[in-house]
């Protein structure tokens, strides 16, 4: 089953993603990926869609979708996925592998970091087989 990165949820303050369930009248009801518990997130809270998210590359952004493939084209040509918490030379390296173009001064090691948890929390919990925009749209029409 393919993961619709605009229904996967990162919310300031909270560890791990959440997959979007519905829309209340304060807020947004959400479930962890990892535990499958329910959250209602208020009107306050700071919500992005992964699908939202992108990095900086000398050519401008690349959209986490994209990113996300790239670090599996790289951990499926031999190189190693490191952890989070691993020190910032090795997961620079991995970068470098993975998307050579980043950008040093505007991708820093703190972004690289939350990629990777959020890489590693899809899959986990989620695939790596992403919905397209026009995937999206045809199944807006469709319903």
């Amino acid at each position: 089953m393919k993961t619709d990165l605009a229904k996967i949820l990162s919310v300031s303050g909270h560890h791990g993603l959440f997959l979007f369930l519905a829309q209340s009248r304060t807020g947004a009801i959400a479930e962890a990926l990892s535990d499958k518990k329910r959250t209602a997130f208020d009107a306050h809270s700071r919500i992005s869609t992964l699908s939202d998210i992108a990095i900086f590359t000398s050519e401008g952004e690349m959209r986490l979708a994209e990113v996300f493939t790239a670090m599996k084209k790289a951990a499926d040509e031999g190189a190693s996925v490191p952890s989070p918490k691993a020190d910032a030379a090795a997961i620079k390296e991995f970068f470098a592998t993975a998307v050579p173009n980043y950008d040093e001064d505007r991708f820093y090691v703190s972004h690289m970091k939350k990629v990777l948890e959020w890489y590693d929390e899809l899959v986990k919990y989620a695939s790596l087989d992403f919905v397209t925009d026009e995937e999206r749209e045809q199944g807006v029409e469709e319903n």
